[in-house]
């Protein structure tokens, strides 16, 4: 029973990121409420199946640490995206494609890391929590092109579930603050409710099992730029999970080496293929989870396997699923701003740490930021260039990323000859030599 109690903590820590990725994503590519349901249920059980992958080690995949996975708030945005300009099945299809090159490069990504330093990891993963927020605020409104957009109780109850998430963060400690975001969708959807806006329908149509379907909501299709963009996110978030299996490793005292990494970069791929072909998402570590780890002193891998067959459990069960469906979007934009802040300002802590270290890492930070964000905002900037040029320039994210990338490895990586310091007396020397003549 204290095991069951203390998977269901997990659980609960995790569940709040991980439904809403799919409600934020199917809501914007315009998914029904039959669809949304079929998505968020297929995603928590992708969270399971995914967790299991990372804990039951073997010789091929599986870092064999006690670590919780979900949809990683990174593709947010690039997925959104991506669904904008081409639609549904290019989601899957560039999530499948990162996938496999993940698994491909698992071996050699400890290589690669060097690519991927705090400035460039940190730059990307603010370019895109910025990017997100007009995604949040639109939905504090109601929702992009919704009839009561704007309307005095979407304000009231947007600004009414993130008062509650901050007032729940502020005045509570450990497990209870762990699951602020969860607890203010609780409240805002019961408010929604009081007030008369909220509709079961879906919930009462929603079956009570199913069965998990391949390519239920279409065949994926693969364009170039959507699998650059989700191969480069996908590179991003495994160099935040290197940072929580160490972290894990140091909790657990567990050594790991060169071969776990792989393995565990190795889960990931493999995770984000099955999520795609179910129609989920691509999966990285949850951190809430390790710190929830750290609070309560329990470190054991079965009580992550318990969380995971929770989890599947859950997955199998729409109308637990459906019951999500019916949170507001209004509800939803004010939890997402907390979200997405969060999401910034990690990006922030990550640069922190560096941008005081050199002018240098300033200007990668500042040129890539801002080449991110810009033609985020004026997505038409090299509409001009012949297709193939757009094809790596039409997406802020990428754009910036690559920009990151090119400058890390000319001020930091390239060999660069230095001129040898005249130390103070030579100065002061010539000078008295000078003054002699």
């Amino acid at each position: 029973m204290k095991s069951a109690l203390l998977g269901f903590q997990h659980l609960l820590a995790m569940y709040a990121g991980a439904i809403l990725v799919p409600l934020i994503v199917g809501d914007a590519i315009g998914l029904t409420p039959k669809q949304l349901t079929y998505l968020v249920s297929i995603d928590i059980f992708m969270c399971g199946i995914a967790t299991l992958l990372q804990i039951m080690t073997n010789r091929f995949f599986g870092i064999g640490l006690p670590v919780v996975l979900g949809c990683t708030f990174t593709a947010v945005g690039p997925m959104i995206s991506i669904g904008a300009k081409y639609d549904v099945s290019a989601i899957y299809g560039s999530v499948i494609a990162s996938g496999v090159i993940i698994v491909l490069i698992s071996r050699y990504f400890g290589m690669l890391v060097k690519f991927f330093p705090p400035v460039v990891t940190g730059s990307v993963v603010t370019i895109i929590g910025v990017t997100l927020i007009p995604v949040a605020i639109n939905n504090m409104a109601g929702g992009l092109d919704s009839p009561d957009f704007g309307s005095t109780a979407n304000v009231l109850l947007s600004f009414g579930t993130l008062l509650c998430i901050i007032l729940i963060y502020k005045f509570s400690t450990g497990f209870i603050r762990s699951i602020s975001i969860l607890l203010g969708l609780a409240a805002g959807t019961v408010a929604a409710i009081f007030m008369g806006v909220v509709d079961f329908t879906n919930v009462h149509e929603a079956s009570m099992l199913h069965v998990v379907v391949p390519f239920k909501l279409g065949m994926p299709s693969f364009h170039l730029l959507p699998i650059i963009t989700m191969t480069l996110v996908a590179m991003v978030s495994l160099v935040e999970s290197t940072g929580t299996y160490f972290a894990l490793s140091d909790i657990c005292e567990k050594e790991i080496t060169k071969e776990d990494l792989a393995k565990g970069y190795r889960s990931e791929g493999l995770a984000s293929v099955i999520g795609g072909i179910f129609n989920a998402f691509p999966y990285t570590t949850f951190s809430q989870n390790v710190g929830l780890m750290q609070l309560s002193g329990v470190k054991s891998r079965k009580i992550i396997l318990i969380t995971a067959i929770m989890l599947i459990t859950l997955g199998l069960m729409p109308k637990i699923a459906a019951i999500t469906t019916v949170i507001p979007t209004s509800v939803l934009g004010g939890a997402m701003v907390a979200m997405f802040g969060m999401v910034i300002s990690q990006g922030i802590k990550m640069l922190s740490k560096v941008v005081m270290e050199s002018q240098e890492n300033a200007m990668i930070i500042a040129c890539s930021v801002g080449i991110g964000l810009g033609v985020s905002v004026v997505p038409d900037l090299f509409s001009m260039f012949p297709e193939e040029v757009q094809i790596l320039t039409s997406n802020g994210i990428v754009t910036g990323s690559l920009t990151a990338i090119v400058l890390n490895i000319l001020f930091n990586m390239l060999p660069v000859k230095k001129n040898k310091k005249v130390t103070r007396p030579a100065v002061e020397k010539d000078a008295e030599v000078a003054h002699l003549q």
